[in-house]
């Protein structure tokens, strides 16, 4: 049995923290120490307040954004209203002395980087119903504190507010509040990470323990993560699925809307894709539809089919760290996340571990060998791979949709972000798949700016059709109905297995001995459009090469566990293969029953006490057998065969006819006698009763 005693080792992407903050209202002085691993907190005795924005009480039209949690240290929120102001984002804070607070705001003015034009997402703050001076948003490209004003305020309750000004994305990290006229706050990232961490224990958020030692941990709740966790489950499992939104799916969410592809229950194991086809939209395909197409609850509500003692669902929540074995650096112990409406953070023990973040997070802070981009041909002998490496990816979806109303409409006459003129504008009305950014940049790094620049394109090239294009009069009555504020990630960080599947794999049919679930999808690479490259200095736009193989590739087992880590399983876009083959492997039914099969695996080291590896080197006949099974979901009402005989009494549930099987559910004798008149009563016929009547 694990000890907690033991988790000494913890890792937070990267630095460690020494936080000495004790007081309930407390300050940090402006000379904030650090060093490459300690960050040195000093108490001073001035009142301040830290709040976080994504745990606002009320968000209003204000969406939570977590894709940069690693790089900035906490989530955000932003003013995601398509050219239109959203609603304020409320809370109450407790001011803890009458005073002139100066109120400071993390924020960025996020169109600066494309140096042209006013700041899109501007915005104000309000508190207790009076507008500080300061408009927000306009301080530069980099996230960095912008002071609002100052205010007089009394002891006791106050509503806080964001006011959104655009409707274009404005926002907000923290907000930080103190009766100090010198103190501001720092912008250094790891001081950043101690002062947020010191101000909110002060408030009152602690790390709290979940005390559940789970068989599977899985970090991230796509199609991957999700199958994985009710595989696991069905199969004598006990897990803990932890994901970083409101709702499961990944890209296949309403947030983000990307229909799923690839085949399922395929030879040689037809009861494999099960759970895929259990929580799979019954609609869809190319194309982006209504959110309800995509059936966010159905995700969901498979985990009722489970027994609730069996697993957690915990959702947004942020897995940053990961703590190891003192005693073997190589085996993860425990893993922490963060709730983004909270501030908890939680420790979650577990045997084994999941990595399905998409970014491969847990598996590069563990130190995993990893790859990235295109592989140079020589290394796997690839016709699809370039001569030499290079860092290029597929890039990020950002969907979005128009619909056309009975009267025209306005669309902001914008002057920021991209420049469209005549020979640059798109004369569409939504983009799918193609709408795809960030192929030469990193996918795990620098997904803000990937997801805006998408989304900037969108807004830019959608105020010149509707303000300034020879057919504006076509769009006069077109309105954008929906943008994806999160941006769905095609290609990451792929991770080092025992096994790297490649081209040659598939192309030639390659049936490793531990085959498992079937890659149908065809050998499917997307480059960005030569047309949107000639037009722009970064590509918005892609096309797609499409390469049938001759038969359906079962994916090998030791391609889902990390090579590197001992107790690691790998799901999603990050299993082990060559960037070529990742292309075939990628879409979501295919990873979907993958996860199956990671699910399962879980289950045999549950039971025997085993690794990742082992199942294949020890167990795999155990992990065969299950595969052959397929993981099993009763049926809901099927009726029933067999011998008994008995009536249903709402309040007294089923009993037999048989007097000696009633006799075992202990039922009370005034119970009996009240079961024995309604029966009477009935005057109904039993099996028992047929031959005296015959």
């Amino acid at each position: 049995m694990y000890k907690r005693r033991d988790f000494i080792k913890t890792t937070i992407a990267g630095s460690s923290v020494l936080l000495l903050s004790r007081n309930v209202f407390g300050s940090l002085k402006q000379s904030i120490k650090g060093t490459n691993d300690r960050i040195n907190v000093t108490v001073v005795g001035k009142p301040c307040l830290w709040l976080e924005a994504e745990e606002f009480q009320y968000l209003g039209g204000w969406v939570i954004d977590q894709q940069s949690f690693t790089q900035m240290g906490s989530a955000y929120i932003m003013a995601h209203g398509m050219g239109v102001p959203v609603a304020d984002a409320t809370t109450v804070c407790e001011i803890p002395e009458k005073g002139l607070w100066h109120v400071w705001v993390r924020t960025r003015n996020w169109t600066a980087v494309w140096k042209r034009g006013a700041p899109a997402g501007r915005f104000q703050v309000i508190i207790n119903g009076k507008t500080m001076p300061e408009t927000l948003g306009t301080n530069g490209a980099a996230w960095a504190w912008q002071k609002a004003g100052t205010i007089k305020i009394k002891k006791g309750g106050a509503t806080v507010a964001l006011h959104d000004l655009t409707g274009f994305n404005g926002r907000c990290d923290a907000i930080f509040m103190t009766t100090d006229a010198g103190l501001i706050p720092t912008n250094e990232p790891k001081e950043l990470d101690a002062f947020r961490r010191t101000m909110m224990e002060q408030m009152g958020t602690k790390r709290v323990d979940d005390p559940v030692v789970y068989d599977l941990a899985i970090a991230g709740g796509g199609m991957a993560g999700t199958c994985m966790a009710l595989a696991a489950i069905k199969t004598g499992s006990k897990v803990v699925l932890i994901q970083d939104r409101p709702m499961l799916g990944g890209c296949n969410s309403s947030e983000i809307r990307v229909s799923l592809g690839g085949g399922t229950q395929i030879p040689p194991y037809p009861n494999i894709g099960k759970v895929v086809n259990l929580i799979s939209p019954v609609m869809g395909s190319g194309g982006t539809y209504s959110a309800d197409f995509y059936e966010d609850e159905r995700k969901a509500n498979a985990f009722r089919l489970c027994p609730s003692d069996r697993y957690r669902l915990c959702l947004n929540e942020r897995v940053f760290a990961v703590e190891t074995d003192p005693n073997d650096p190589k085996r993860i112990t425990a893993i922490i996340a963060k709730n983004a409406r909270t501030g908890i953070e939680t420790r979650y023990l577990a045997k084994n571990f999941a990595d399905c973040t998409g970014d491969a997070f847990i598996a590069r802070l563990m130190g995993a060998e990893t790859m990235y981009g295109r592989e140079e041909r020589s290394r796997f002998k690839e016709t699809l791979a370039p001569e030499k490496a290079d860092q290029l990816v597929m890039g990020m979806s950002v969907i979005w949709r128009s619909k056309k109303l009975k009267e025209p409409t306005a669309f902001p006459d914008i002057d920021w972000g991209l420049e469209f003129t005549e020979d640059k504008v798109y004369y569409i009305r939504g983009g799918d798949w193609e709408w795809e950014t960030g192929q030469y940049r990193n996918m795990a790094e620098e997904a803000e700016y990937i997801r805006d620049y998408g989304m900037m394109a969108i807004y830019a090239n959608w105020s010149f059709l509707k303000n300034h294009s020879k057919r504006k009069d076509e769009w006069a009555n077109d309105v954008l109905e929906w943008v994806s504020p999160v941006g769905g990630k095609r290609e990451s960080y792929r991770v080092v297995g025992d096994v790297i599947i490649t081209q040659n794999d598939i192309e030639k049919n390659v049936i490793y001995p531990d085959a498992t679930a079937t890659s149908t999808w065809n050998l499917d690479n997307h480059f960005p459009d030569p047309e949107n490259v000639a037009k722009f200095d970064e590509p918005f736009r892609a096309c797609a090469y499409h390469r049938c193989y001759e038969k359906p590739f079962p994916v090998p087992y030791r391609s889902l566990y990390a090579r590197d880590v001992k107790n690691l399983f790998l799901g999603g876009r990050i299993i082990s293969v060559s960037r070529a083959a990742f292309s075939a492997t990628r879409v979501m039914r295919t990873l979907g029953s993958l996860g199956e099969v990671v699910g399962m695996a879980a289950s045999v080291c549950a039971k025997e006490n085993a690794e990742p590896r082992d199942v294949y080197t020890i167990h795999f006949d155990k992990l065969k057998n299950l595969m052959e099974q397929g993981v099993r979901f009763q049926t809901y009402h099927p009726g029933g065969t067999g011998t008994y005989e008995g009536y249903h009494f709402k309040e007294m549930g089923h009993l037999p006819v048989d007097d000696a099987e009633r006799a075992k559910r202990n039922i009370s004798p005034e119970q009996e006698a009240e079961f024995q008149r309604r029966v009477k009563s009935l005057g109904v016929i039993h099996k028992s009763m047929e031959k005296d009547i015959q």
